[in-house]
């Protein structure tokens, strides 16, 4: 059963109860929640956050086996039943296919999508030797750093970021690839060796990114909300997310996407915005790797990122997607033995899932 419990209230002086943020427990979720919450009282609202405690945050096991949607049901759950007004998410947590109980009213600012390395020692990752160490949750990571060719030992990550820092700064691991946004949300971007260029690792579909929900037929939260709405933001979410819906991907599909609003010049001098969208899907044993973007109009996101996605259909990145895991090192038990890994499941695509936990 989810466990609801309030945090402090924070009010600005307007009339009535004060809008209830639900949001995991996490400093991440915690952090991102309270920028939600400053931007509602700024604005005249009253404001406090509801922790909602997950499956995922209650166990250790990798998100293949916890479930897809971990994440965000319970905050679903709690936003359905009443409990809370606003569910705050990562959003490349969210399931691809939209709920009609509730509506993603605003998208604010994304922060930079980019992953990030934390290596021992200060190193970047062409300086990490081969057979070093490096801990990362996704296979879309994982792929890419094997497609690297850098001879990398990949190792399967779970826990909050503290944790996966931890991993670096005890020797466990030579280096672990995170989220950038997440280590500049909680203050800890001097533990950031490299930044790593999409040329390198595409991020997932709408890493960076938040998705401020309600329900569906609150139409004075939803007006409201309104106002944190980035424009450019939402283009670029929607390209990505209709890149992997229209793959049909699950939570194990190798598949990053980056899409930037853009200013263009046309030939008579005049200055318009253009949508630029990357797209990879890569054979999670770092086999092979498809690429391929695409430019248009912002207007036309969810029509540029559907296009992608079958030029990458046309290129195998179905026969890619079906790759098996080779079997990389399982998470360190506490007395830090080496455990091998059983092969994971081939990419899942019956159903739409996030790609990755928020981390």
């Amino acid at each position: 059963m989810t466990l609801v419990q309030e945090e402090d209230n924070v009010t600005a002086g307007s009339i009535g109860a004060p809008w209830r943020i639900g949001t995991r427990g996490s400093l991440l979720a915690l952090t991102q929640a309270g920028t939600i919450r400053d931007a509602l009282v700024a604005a005249g609202h009253e404001a406090e956050l509801i922790v909602v405690k997950t499956a995922g945050d209650l166990s250790s096991e990798p998100v293949q086996q916890i479930g897809v949607g971990v994440f965000t049901s319970a905050l679903r759950d709690e936003l359905a039943a009443g409990n809370i007004d606003i569910a705050v998410h990562s959003y490349k947590d969210l399931p691809t296919a939209q709920d009609p109980r509730f509506t993603i009213a605003a998208i604010p600012p994304r922060a930079d999508p980019r992953d990030a390395l934390v290596a021992r020692d200060g190193l970047v990752l062409g300086e990490l030797p081969a057979g070093s160490r490096v801990g990362t949750s996704a296979p879309r990571r994982a792929s890419q750093l094997r497609a690297l060719g850098l001879g990398l030992d990949i190792v399967a990550l779970r826990g909050n970021l503290d944790t996966r820092l931890r991993k670096v700064s005890e020797g466990e691991l030579d280096a672990v690839v995170v989220a950038r946004a997440g280590l500049a949300r909680i203050g800890r971007l001097d533990a950031v060796t490299e930044a790593l260029e999409p040329v390198q690792m595409l991020p997932a579909p709408g890493q960076g990114a938040l998705a401020v929900e309600c329900r569906s037929d609150d139409s004075e939260l939803i007006e409201v909300l309104t106002a944190l709405d980035d424009a450019a933001t939402r283009a670029s979410i929607i390209a990505e997310r209709a890149l992997l819906a229209e793959l049909e991907a699950g939570c194990t599909a190798p598949i990053g996407a980056l899409a930037e609003v853009v200013e263009s010049i046309d030939e008579d001098g005049r200055i318009f915005d253009e949508l630029s969208l990357r797209g990879c899907a890569a054979a999670v044993d770092g086999s092979d790797t498809v690429r391929a973007s695409v430019v248009g109009s912002p207007a036309n996101a969810d029509e540029l990122g559907r296009a992608l996605a079958r030029e990458l259909l046309d290129m195998g990145a179905r026969e890619l997607l079906s790759v098996a895991e080779p079997g990389p090192s399982a998470p360190e038990p506490e007395s830090g033995s080496n455990t091998q890994a059983v092969n994971a499941p081939a990419s899942d695509f019956t159903q739409p899932s996030p790609m990755e936990n928020n981390q």
